[in-house]
């Protein structure tokens, strides 16, 4: 039975690498869910409906974690102690803010209508290049050992993940969703 003394990687029987096996995610994720779901404590006591329930969050938050390449790095990061919620001058390469503030600079001057949309696809997939090449950079620097730099890393990729939702809502307005 799994237990909420288990990190996110020990609940899924996984390394805790940044890098992991999806399928085996997935797989895993089935198998506990059949355990936990609360379904299969309906006719038990009190204490075990909220049990499963308590278990069954704690699994949904650990998959969803593990299951998004940026809140992984972020957990694993935690699993170091390392305080990612506060970002300093130094976690951020200041190229990258420049870059960022221009593109978001252009997609408010694109059209509001659907002919911006060819510019908005092209800067959405620049930007899921540069987001997979900060992921293996991620990937590497943490298997390394060079934590602080996985972690400007990491404040790199949540500012590459804001600049995509940025793109991404304007498709959708220009789009009329």
């Amino acid at each position: 039975m799994i237990s909420t003394d288990q990190n996110f990687f020990q609940l899924f029987d996984l390394a805790a690498h940044f890098e992991i096996d999806a399928d085996a995610l997935d797989a895993r994720y089935r198998e506990l869910q059949n355990e936990t779901h609360p379904d299969r404590f309906s006719s038990g006591t009190e204490q075990e409906k909220t049990r499963a329930v308590q278990l069954n969050s704690y699994l949904n938050e650990a998959y969803a974690t593990l299951k998004s390449p940026l809140q992984r790095a972020g957990y694993l990061l935690k699993l170091q102690d390392v305080e990612i919620d506060r970002v300093s001058q130094q976690d951020l390469d200041m190229d990258l803010l420049m870059e960022q503030m221009q593109l978001r600079e252009k997609i408010a001057e694109l059209p509001n209508d659907d002919s911006a949309l060819p510019e908005l696809e092209k800067m959405k997939k620049d930007v899921l290049s540069k987001l997979e090449q900060q992921r293996e950079k991620f990937a590497r620097d943490f298997s390394a050992g060079t934590i602080d730099v996985a972690k400007r890393i990491f404040h790199e990729m949540q500012f590459l993940h804001k600049l995509l939702s940025e793109i991404e809502e304007g498709e959708e307005h220009r789009l009329g969703y």
